[in-house]
């Protein structure tokens, strides 16, 4: 049986458990989803599944890696049931976002689309690069422009995309804003950008990992994810972050500078 748990400290308080902590690397972004005030949050009544959404994206799921498929098949038939006709996608570890997705397309007539699967690594001791000049600094409102310039080369090379800078500039004014995004400055010059997007407990995440192609295979982006670790340990907290498994390039970065493999997480969207 599934219960509802009100956003905030109730469903923070399902993420201390040792079943979860287990995973809580893999399955980090439900700390943010369960602190968000408008998410939909459920834990399954044996603390071995949790469930979280927010409108307008996909849901994150949790399930113990132990349960028998027995065990598994009904704690999924009822929240597909609880979860209703409108989920725009589902993530979760690859077996477990299969099997809800081939159980919520069946009841709700909808049709699977897996995108891309991510690893999640941690970080337990930071290897900072050799031999790269430069030093990290925190942005200011001056780079907005550069920032928003540097979002949206994000976008084109992580999701295949193109959006115009200036659509960006909010985005980058609050990135900014927030205190966590960072830039590596060599001979005073802009070249790799990264942020520190959100803290739990145990963890602090990194995303926004960006270097424009005329400055790659340089090490700026390893030396700026290497430095934003070590901000992360001063806090006593282990570094983070998801990579795309189709980028093989970002995944040896991160590598190379000490990020150990976690666990994969599969990204489905629904379509009717």
């Amino acid at each position: 049986m599934w219960e509802r748990l009100q956003p905030g400290d109730q469903a923070i308080g399902a993420l201390q458990s040792p079943l979860f902590i287990a995973d809580e690397v893999k399955m980090n972004l439900l700390h943010r989803i369960c602190e968000m005030s408008q998410s939909v949050v459920y834990r399954h009544k044996s603390g071995s599944a949790i469930f979280a959404g927010s409108q307008g994206h996909n849901a994150w799921l949790w399930l113990d890696d132990r349960l028998r498929d027995e065990e598994r098949l009904p704690i999924m038939k009822g929240l597909v049931r609880l979860a209703g006709h409108t989920l725009r996608g589902i993530t979760a570890e690859p077996r477990h976002a299969k099997l809800f997705a081939e159980l919520y397309a069946a009841r709700y007539r909808m049709r699977p689309e897996y995108k891309m699967g991510m690893e999640a690594y941690y970080c337990p001791e930071i290897v900072y690069p050799a031999a790269v000049k430069g030093l990290l600094r925190p942005t200011v409102s001056a780079d907005v422009p550069l920032i928003a310039d540097f979002m949206a080369g994000f976008a084109e090379s992580a999701y295949g995309y193109k959006v115009h800078p200036a659509s960006q500039i909010p985005a980058a004014e609050n990135t900014i804003a927030s205190g966590n995004l960072y830039l590596w400055m060599a001979d005073e010059i802009p070249v790799s950008m990264a942020h520190i997007a959100h803290r739990s407990p145990r963890h602090a995440r990194i995303n926004y990992v960006y270097t424009p192609l005329a400055l790659r295979k340089q090490g700026y982006a390893s030396a700026t994810v290497a430095a934003c670790c070590g901000l992360i340990v001063q806090e006593n907290r282990v570094p983070m972050l998801y990579a795309d498994l189709t980028n093989p390039d970002s995944n040896k970065v991160y590598r190379n500078i000490g990020f150990v493999e976690s666990g994969k997480v599969a990204d489905v969207k629904f379509v009717p």
